[in-house]
């Protein structure tokens, strides 16, 4: 006789970012707050945000220069007003931010274990602003579990 697994518990929540213009903002907090509040304790939880000039990542959070470096190093792969971007309809950053998007992600799917995002010793999860001006961010979080 088999035991059937009770089906998955969903759970679906969001909230905003606001940000600085360009840079890290550390919101493993605030995914961490969306988890435990689903009650979920073994699962999955996709972080997504609906915007096409930021991104998220998994990053050290224990050395800020790691993310000092990697913003540099953007900084010289994806240049503000580089003139082989044609789209600049909001300035010299917009074009540049879009790519810097593309080519981190907007999305990521992280571990649940007892409650928690199940992370490394050193990882954060961060919002990455490319945009030089503040932006106010959405971000969503959903949980799947049990």
């Amino acid at each position: 006789m088999s035991h059937a697994q009770p089906a998955p518990h969903v759970v679906q929540s969001g909230f905003a970012v606001h940000t600085r213009g360009r840079g890290f903002c550390d919101i493993t907090g605030k995914v961490a707050e969306a988890i435990l509040a689903s009650h979920v304790q073994t699962g999955i939880a996709n972080v997504f945000t609906l915007h096409t000039s930021c991104s998220l990542l998994i990053c050290e959070d224990a050395d800020p220069t790691v993310r000092a470096d990697l913003e540099r190093w953007f900084a010289r792969a994806v240049p503000d007003g580089d003139n082989l971007f044609e789209h600049d309809a909001e300035g010299p950053d917009d074009m540049p931010a879009h790519v810097r998007s593309i080519l981190t992600g907007v999305s990521l799917t992280v571990p649940v274990h007892g409650g928690k995002p199940q992370l490394g010793t050193w990882q954060g999860i961060y919002l990455w602003e490319h945009r030089r001006e503040p932006h106010q961010r959405k971000v969503t979080v959903t949980v799947l579990g049990h």
